[in-house]
């Protein structure tokens, strides 16, 4: 699966070069829409809103769990309220749950990312890159 047979997933972990207008720039290629991002690569994924993050939505992170020590959540364009769940379900994992808003995630993800961190992202897009 790629990105390129419409099949929303690239099979490296890459650093974000830009959002906004509803989507990200990495990888030299663009994606409208949310995003995942793992060590096994880059995902669609389908929530819109910070009112539809769930343990659900997040079940592929959760699946990496034992890969990852910092989970960012980007909630939009501001920031919003994790559900207690979520947060238990991945402490109990080992892994750190840290909700900002997009821009500081994508930002954070990325300083993360050049210091070989185990890092992983959930954002959702937003129209205006702050």
């Amino acid at each position: 699966m790629d990105w390129e047979a419409g099949q929303g997933h690239y099979p490296y972990q890459a650093v974000i070069d830009a959002y906004g207008d509803g989507g990200f720039r990495f990888a030299d290629m663009s994606h409208r829409g949310s995003l995942i991002c793992l060590p096994t690569g880059m995902y669609a994924w389908d929530v819109e809103a910070a009112g539809a993050i769930t343990l659900e939505s997040l079940s592929r992170v959760f699946e990496q769990a034992a890969e990852i020590d910092v989970l960012l959540i980007g909630t939009g364009s501001d920031i919003a309220a994790i559900a207690p769940d979520i947060r238990s379900a991945f402490r109990e994992k080992g892994v750190i749950v840290e909700a900002i808003a997009t821009g500081g995630a994508v930002r954070t993800y990325n300083v993360l990312l050049s210091e070989d961190r185990a890092v992983a992202a959930a954002l959702i897009s937003v129209e205006k890159a702050r």
